[in-house]
């Protein structure tokens, strides 16, 4: 039952979320109820039925009733009553309860003086659950990082920080850089720089100084796990009864952990396209920045960013590379700039195989050759190619599927192996939560887990009441405008999109460019602008040099209600890639040709 709330100064409600919280932590069950409520009448009868001694705070028979379900709510995001903590776990209201006691949570969470070997222990040493981990030590509690990386099928594995320390983020931006470095050697040669035509690449002298790189991280990340006395155990962590974990370490032995609260932070891993060979045979993004050799002539199977991404850099690095989709780049991006992308990719020698797939097994050709035959989406053709090395990008899976979440029941999608949650990471068990890349709904971005790993710490342990308030991505925000704004405004007639959007855009010739004279009508600046709300810029797209540096900016600059006439008004730095933004002016409908002339 719900209540209308009284206004609360900022130190008045801290002083009641304080006396609320020593509430919780000084008894075994808490249960927030109103006399009159036949919900929470129910839950007393259980409680009672089970033999078990309550503290009740009755709210409408208090004086301050209103204001203790107020700040109640904000700490368990439940708006009404009862609202049931049992050993400062948050069981939740009477269904949830009646669950609980089904599935004999409630029974496990109600054991006499439970005592377990830490506060937390968090199954995962990615970039969430680590975040999550070295907060709550932070914050005073026993805290432990279960972390054992499954090899791949071709044999590889790593250290501590997850994905992106290791076989993401890091060491593809420093691929990225080595190719950018070979177009700068090319580019230089009109600057004047007279410089050997027989420049060549050392893939070893990379992979070597990039994995260097990487393990010095590893160190890093290690040491800050000793100095905040986090207990990281090198062993892979699977759930045996309610509270209670196996860890299996790399020599087969195993060892048992108890924890008030877990946190899964297992992450993804490649999916393989489940024919003959591709295990045996291909590669995925978990080996190629540690690949003791070159590639050489590669196919990329999907048409993913991590694919896009990994056929960028080969071809910089002078590869010939070829990318094989079965359907649509950049699936769920902004397929204007997906086109885009290909297009300036093509430039640079890429050859797509559209409507394509891998057919059959995939054969060892000849000594370091694999043939590749494939059959097209559309129609009755196969194609035959022989390459060096097949490089699989077509999606991850979740890692949920081997820690024993159906022995405690904690609800996972079947289809996606993703685990649902609430809006504070918690799963359908109340003591188990998710962060990352398992999170079902959740953006897959590094710096999302982060944040979300870090809050949910603060939550369960410091008090405190932030959510994540992150990333939404353009298609999102244009359903939500699209289907939500005829309502608010009442009207009769059904608006087209472009009714309700602007879009302003223009291609772009960088500088450093010009001299070098690369393509003048490669690089593209466009922004989409919600009519009805002042044109608040809500779509930002760049392609072109640093656009992941522009992008971080102007990210900032939309959170806080950026419009296209603050655009307008702002002075551009010159001569720089993102002061086109403050000078665009051509829009989708004008049908002008915005193609520039250049070298």
């Amino acid at each position: 039952m719900s209540a209308a709330y009284p206004r609360l100064s900022s130190a008045a409600r801290e002083e009641l979320r304080r006396r609320l919280l020593g509430l919780i932590e000084g008894h075994r069950v808490v249960i927030f109820s109103k006399s009159y409520c036949p919900h929470s009448a129910r839950v007393k009868e259980l409680f009672s039925s089970l033999g078990v001694d309550c503290n009740i705070l009755e709210l409408d028979q208090v004086d301050d009733g209103a204001s203790v379900q107020e700040v109640l709510s904000e700490i368990t995001n439940q708006r009404t009553v009862p609202s049931i903590f049992v050993n400062k776990v948050h069981v939740g209201g009477c269904d949830r309860t009646f669950q609980a006691h089904q599935s004999g949570v409630l029974q496990k969470l109600l054991q006499e003086d439970p005592t377990y070997d830490y506060d937390l222990i968090v199954i995962g040493g990615g970039s969430g659950g680590l975040s999550c981990a070295q907060e709550a030590a932070a914050l005073g509690r026993r805290v432990m990082v279960l972390d054992l990386v499954v090899p791949s099928p071709q044999g590889t594995s790593w250290g501590v920080a997850g994905t992106c320390v290791n076989v993401g983020c890091v060491p593809k931006k420093l691929m990225h850089q080595a190719a950018l470095l070979g177009q700068a050697l090319t580019d230089s040669r009109k600057f004047g720089w007279e410089c050997s035509q027989q420049v060549k690449h050392n893939w070893e002298t990379m992979t070597e100084a990039i994995q260097k790189h990487v393990g010095s991280l590893n160190r890093s990340y290690q040491r800050a796990l000793r100095e905040k006395a986090v207990a990281y155990v090198n062993s892979y962590g699977e759930f045996v009864e309610h509270h209670k974990i196996k860890a299996t370490n790399g020599k087969g032995q195993e060892t048992y952990y108890t924890a008030a609260k877990f946190v899964i932070a297992t992450g993804e891993r490649p999916r393989y396209l489940g024919i003959q060979g591709d295990k045996e045979y291909c590669i995925t993004s978990d080996d190629l920045f540690s690949l003791p050799y070159c590639p050489g002539a590669t196919l990329v199977v999907g048409a993913s960013s991590v694919a896009l991404e990994c056929a960028g850099f080969l071809a910089g690095l002078g590869l010939e590379v070829t990318v094989m989709v079965s359907s649509q780049l950049l699936r769920g991006f902004d397929q204007e700039m997906a086109e885009k992308v290909a297009s300036s990719m093509q430039q640079l020698g890429v050859r797509f195989l559209r409507k394509f797939v891998p057919l059959q097994q995939l054969e060892k050709g000849s000594p370091g050759k694999l043939k590749v035959v494939a059959k097209s989406t559309e129609g009755t053709e196969m194609i035959e190619g022989l390459y060096n090395t097949v490089l699989l990008a077509i999606g991850r899976d979740s890692c949920t599927k081997k820690i024993g979440l159906e022995k405690i029941g904690v609800k996972v999608n079947e289809k996606t192996g993703k685990i649902p949650v609430n809006d504070v990471e918690q799963s359908s068990v109340p003591y188990v939560y998710a962060v990352g890349d398992v999170v079902e709904g959740q953006t897959e971005l590094t710096p999302v887990a982060v944040q979300a790993g870090r809050l949910l710490a603060r939550r369960l342990f410091g008090g405190r009441l932030e959510k994540v308030t992150g990333t939404v991505q353009l298609v999102q925000k244009l359903s939500s405008l699209y289907k939500e704004e005829p309502v608010k405004r009442r009207s009769p007639w059904t608006p087209t999109l472009a009714s309700l959007l602007q879009v302003y855009h223009t291609l772009f010739w960088p500088l450093e460019w010009t001299v070098a004279c690369r393509d003048s009508n490669t690089c593209y600046a466009k922004i989409i602008c919600s009519k009805l709300d002042n044109d608040r810029v809500i779509g930002f797209h760049v392609l072109g040099p640093k656009a992941g540096e522009i992008t971080q900016g102007f990210a900032a600059a939309m959170k806080c209600g950026l419009t296209k006439q603050l655009l307008d008004d702002t002075i551009g730095i010159h001569p720089t890639c993102a002061q086109v933004f403050t000078t665009l002016e051509t829009t989708k409908s004008s049908g002008l040709d915005i193609t520039q002339k250049g070298c």
